[in-house]
């Protein structure tokens, strides 16, 4: 299957939609992202604070990754303005959230469960990044950010235009020196403690001139036009970069040179071209991303004489084509067709030379037809989903690496699967609704899931020097949720509550198993998750009122893999709480002070590298101030308790630092107490 018959089936087309926010499925959404977070331009940070139900992986100061509902990497599908961008380092280095920052969002529209169609790949939720629209006249921002462990950022956005033609710009420069921890250590000394404990993993130790560097530095622009070329038509194009440089991630073995980025995206749209269009719309985009990431700024380096490297790069081109129909008055029909290939590549290097290969050029192509039907009967609104994808994963025939550990590792992968889900909404009265769901969203394995291999082998007088172990599985299965949902939503006078439970039933689940001798370390499995989700809110006065929101996952295989005992599923988050006093005092100004904590890990897969956390709570403060005349100040503290603590587990499908492999793998802290303040300039 090649990506032009994809373009021959658009052609012929005559499909196309509304964008996926008049669908009413249940959907948290964060408005004013960029207003939240001035902290950093970290978007998984952002929004593991609004949403209990997700979680963050710490990796670094900047580029971490989420959990959503217990679910990560290709389980969740994040878009950003409907496109994909991958994220090339197989260690999650750069996870998609990692190419959009928080000062050039909008808003982030968050689904739990397979109920998205539009978009392949949504297993068991979606992340919908949308990035800031052009406006008419003249409008700007300058904004000026300065914090703790000599963090400094700045951006800038300028809009405007006319009825017929509107751009925006918007630019952001951003580093940080390494945050310290509760115990006043950097993320150097992090690795430093581990290493006294575990002398095996010396190696991985900052070199001297090393030891205080900065963690990151991060810059960005994105650049938009759209064109209104008639009340019918409409034009948008876009691009965005992204350049981060030296980020220094503590718990893997190597740190990243670099990670650069490239998104392009156009879309066109016509209404009212018939009876059946009411909107025909047309959207291509490209993404891609280049990450090196090496030991040269580790003691391995020295020690070995060498800096050995993992350079990756991956890009992403899409089409897709949406139309959307009114059946009758209360029932309307969404139709399309939807194409991808994604490309991934990457080599094992020794000063700067072609070691080995880590992921051979793979070409995952994918084409699908999705419809969407939106009914309603007074009080009663349901929608109906339905996708079909025919996908094939190929591994390129040239510069295969010989002397392969493992099985047939080059086959190629065809997979059919289909999508399926019901979603309704009943309003019992003007002060509560009821809603529920059951679906289907399946997922194909990813090149690195299929075909990634370990370094080279270097030990004199190993006989297998010089060959690679296949810690890919290449005959995996693609993975399948069902689910169901159930939910509860009250609101009246001064009181909002929300509340949600939900059932995953994961078949062939894709799971890593750490104990496995040899190769293909990735295994086909089935598990549930389950969980109850509780928001709320409640107005003490017209400007201040309490916001609340607690969440609660637990997860389990059917059985343990093949030599464990352990069932516990890995990346399931412990109860998780936010509590929120707001006080909005005066005409954009408000006062916060917010509470975070979560219970202890007592749930978690020892067999695979996971261990016990400790609980936590801790405090944050956050005043923002309309000076007036445009300007606005910031001030704010998190962690006013100084508390040392961690939120992220070991689980082994990430290559983590660790001394003997009986040993556990090194946890990191999160940042101590953290001043900053943002001084911003609207004109």
């Amino acid at each position: 299957m090649k990506i032009t018959l994809l373009l021959s089936l658009v052609a012929c087309s005559l499909l196309g939609a509304v964008e996926l926010e008049t669908v009413q499925i249940e959907a948290t959404t964060i408005d004013d992202v960029e207003g939240k977070d001035v902290q950093s331009a970290d978007l998984a940070e952002a929004i593991s604070r609004e949403v209990p139900s997700i979680s963050m992986v710490r990796r670094s100061g900047i580029s971490n990754d989420i959990v959503l509902r217990g679910q990560k990497r290709d389980n969740i599908n994040i878009t950003i303005d409907e496109g994909k961008i991958c994220g090339a380092c197989p260690n999650r280095m750069d996870p998609p959230t990692s190419h959009v920052l928080t000062n050039n969002i909008d808003s982030v529209k968050i689904i739990d469960g397979p109920y998205d169609v539009e978009n392949f790949g949504t297993l068991s939720g979606s992340v919908k990044v949308k990035t800031k629209d052009p406006k008419k006249d003249f409008h700007g921002q300058i904004d000026l950010n300065a914090g703790s462990f000599t963090q400094r950022k700045a951006s800038a956005t300028l809009t405007g235009g006319t009825d017929t033609v509107q751009f925006l710009i918007s630019a952001s420069t951003e580093k940080s020196g390494q945050y310290r921890d509760g115990n006043g250590d950097t993320l150097a000394q992090q690795v430093d403690k581990y290493a006294a404990k575990n002398p095996l993993a010396a190696k991985y130790k900052y070199q001297d001139k090393h030891h205080g560097m900065d963690a990151y530095s991060k810059d960005s622009l994105m650049a938009k036009i759209y064109f209104y070329l008639s009340d019918d038509q409409f034009l948008k194009l876009s691009y965005t970069a992204n350049r981060s440089k030296d980020v220094m991630y503590p718990t893997s073995p190597m740190d990243a040179i670099k990670d650069d980025s490239n998104i392009y995206n156009i879309e066109y749209s016509i209404a009212n071209i018939g009876s059946l269009s009411k909107k025909l719309a047309f959207q291509a985009y490209h993404s891609d991303v280049d990450h090196p990431m090496s030991n040269a700024y580790r003691i391995a380096s020295q020690k070995m004489g060498a800096i050995f490297s993992n350079e990756l790069t991956t890009a992403m081109d899409g089409i897709k084509v949406k139309n959307t129909l009114d059946i009758t008055n209360n029932t309307q029909l969404f139709l399309g067709l939807d194409g991808s290939r994604r490309n991934w590549d990457g080599d094992y290097k020794k000063n700067g030379n072609v070691a080995g290969v880590s992921i051979t050029s793979t070409d995952t192509e994918n084409i699908a037809f999705f419809a969407q039907l939106e009914q309603d009967f007074s009080a009663l609104h349901v929608s109906y989903g339905f996708r079909y994808d025919s996908t094939s994963v190929t591994p390129e025939t040239y510069n295969r690496p010989k002397g392969i550990i493992g099985q047939n590792p080059w086959q190629s992968n065809d997979y059919q699967d289909f999508s399926l889900n019901v979603f309704s909404t009943y309003t019992l009265s003007n002060s509560t609704n009821i809603f529920g769901g059951l679906g289907k969203g399946s997922r194909v394995p990813d090149a690195r899931e299929l075909y990634i291999l370990g370094k080279p082998i270097m030990t004199v007088g190993d006989p297998n020097m010089g060959k690679q172990l296949q810690v890919g599985t290449p005959d995996l299965k693609s993975t399948s949720n069902y689910q169901v949902d159930l939910g509860i939503e009250y609101t009246s006078g001064d009181v909002s509550t929300k509340v949600k439970a939900f059932y995953n039933k994961l078949q062939d689940y894709i799971y890593y198993n750490s104990t496995k001798m040899g190769a293909n370390k990735f295994t086909n499995i089935d598990a549930s998750i389950y969980g109850v989700e509780l928001s709320g809110s409640y107005f003490v006065t017209d400007k201040a009122y309490f916001d609340l929101g607690v969440a609660y996952q637990r997860g389990q295989k059917d059985k343990a893999l093949d030599g464990q005992n352990d069932t516990n599923l890995a990346d399931i988050a412990p109860l998780k709480a936010r509590l929120a006093y707001i006080w909005e005092y005066a005409d954009e100004s408000k006062f916060k002070l917010e509470g975070l904590a979560a219970d202890k890990w007592s749930n978690f897969d020892a067999d695979n590298g996971e261990q016990e956390l400790g609980a936590y709570a801790v405090l944050n403060l956050k005043l923002e101030h309309n000076i007036g005349n445009g300007f606005g100040i910031t001030l704010g503290v998190d962690n006013i308790t100084n508390q040392t603590y961690a939120i992220s587990n070991t689980y082994k499908d990430l290559i983590l630092v660790s001394g003997d492999p009986k040993d556990e793998s090194m946890l990191i802290n999160e940042p101590g107490r953290y001043f900053y303040t943002n001084v911003s300039y609207k004109f």
